[in-house]
């Protein structure tokens, strides 16, 4: 679709929860740009009728990873993004534990113009803490952050000295940007493979405990108390994460959380297989742990769902359990997860789910353009929409992924809802 046609979807459900709207409506878009609402079609433009499904603001991914530079056997930005473009997002933001990893600004300006190359999605680079994410001294965060870092992590690793962990925050301060935390005390969860429980015992596996990662959050809030710096704590899986979060905000201290579909939704109970598509980083925990992560997405004390899309080669995957890497794929099944197993039971509506997949991760991440910001349809935004048929019935199957991997713990599932279109400055993308 050429950016110079301006483009009128017509009969849509419009869900934004930044305008509360959600009604069926016309959306006109032109120069890439958000043009008008309930205005009919005009002489030229080009028409879609959307009637049946749902028009969202652009979905954002706030934890991907894309593995180039250094992993491209797992994946590469141009697959990355367009599993990405195939799950219905038009902005992710990428980890940097890649080879080198993202603690120059040459790394950062290389991922940025392979994004641009691949003209997918948008893509926004997350930075390391510390230097070659060894938890030892701090990155040139001032320099990475001019070179359009939008956040920093060590993601994969954790920063487990607070000394480091503070300046982090200090320094982070000075530029209003986000410290995205991996919470996990290592020395805990070393040679772990799985949540440590009644399954790891009954199994024979080592265990991962949930102490691991509420000590850390926990040191982590404290943190971010004292320096009063912005923290974000990636891939909650725990109930005691949860409620320390909770605590942490009712506090008033500048906390944000997300949870991935895969902690909202399997169990430990999954490993009884032995299959490593079920091994990840944190753990799959129990029951209690899962209904503890929903009851936050309910109350507003997890902002964010994220994939945390982390793909490895198959011959990697097929290793033994203890031997096969944590992670797994999930651009491309992230929202019907949600469709199906939070949405159609009720759990959540769909304003709290463009909440937390389009508004909220472009809050804390502030993503925005000179011209408007992401998360929203507002007049003016940049034409960044998601256009859903929220009733496909569909099975999964690893030769339908675009990712260059295949290691979901999803496949053979029956799920509802699929991106039908995509559109990323107005250029329709899918």
């Amino acid at each position: 679709m050429p950016t110079d046609t301006p483009l009128s979807l017509i009969n849509a459900r419009i869900i934004d929860p930044s305008q509360h709207l959600d009604r069926i409506a016309n959306l006109r878009i032109g120069d890439g740009k958000i043009v008008e609402i309930d205005s009919p079609p005009k002489d030229g433009d080009e028409v879609f009728d959307a009637a049946g499904k749902l028009v969202l603001p652009g979905l954002i991914d706030m934890h991907v990873h894309l593995r180039e530079p250094g992993g491209e056997e797992n994946e590469t930005i141009d697959t990355g993004t367009r599993a990405a473009i195939h799950g219905g997002f038009t902005s992710v933001a990428c980890c940097p534990n890649t080879v080198p990893p993202v603690d120059s600004q040459a790394t950062v300006e290389f991922i940025q113009q392979q994004a641009a190359r691949s003209k997918n999605c948008n893509v926004y680079v997350i930075c390391c803490i510390s230097k070659n994410r060894e938890g030892k001294e701090l990155a040139e965060l001032g320099q990475l952050f001019e070179a359009g870092a939008i956040a920093c992590s060590d993601d994969g690793f954790a920063v487990e000295d607070a000394e480091l962990t503070r300046r982090a925050f200090e320094y982070c301060l000075m530029f209003e940007k986000p410290l995205l935390s991996h919470p996990e005390i290592t020395s805990l969860t070393k040679n772990g493979v799985m949540h440590e429980g009644m399954v790891s015992l009954l199994l024979g596996l080592r265990g991962m405990p949930v102490a691991a990662e509420d000590v850390a959050v926990a040191q982590d809030i404290t943190l971010a108390e004292l320096t009063g710096g912005r923290l974000h704590v990636m891939h909650v899986s725990t109930e005691g994460a949860v409620s320390a979060i909770r605590r942490a905000k009712e506090r008033g201290i500048r906390v944000t959380a997300e949870v991935t579909p895969h902690h909202l939704t399997l169990t430990d109970e999954t490993l009884r297989s032995f299959d490593s598509n079920f091994k990840m980083n944190p753990p799959l925990r129990s029951q209690e742990h899962v209904e503890a992560c929903i009851e936050g997405l309910r109350d507003g004390t997890i902002d964010v769902i994220a994939s945390d899309h982390a793909p490895h080669a198959a011959e990697k995957k097929m290793r033994e359990l203890d031997q096969a890497p944590f992670g797994i794929i999930g651009l491309e099944t992230a929202l019907p997860v949600v469709i199906t197993k939070l949405i159609r039971p009720g759990i959540l509506d769909w304003n709290a789910v463009v909440e937390k997949m389009s508004l909220n991760p472009a809050k804390i991440l502030g993503i925005h353009t000179g011209a408007g910001p992401k998360g929203t349809l507002q007049i003016g935004a940049d034409a960044d929409i998601t256009v859903v048929d929220p009733d496909r019935k569909w099975t999964v199957s690893a030769e339908q992924f675009h990712s260059k991997s295949k290691n979901s713990p999803y496949i053979g599932w029956e799920l509802f809802g699929k991106a039908s279109a995509v559109f990323v400055g107005g250029v329709r993308r899918l």
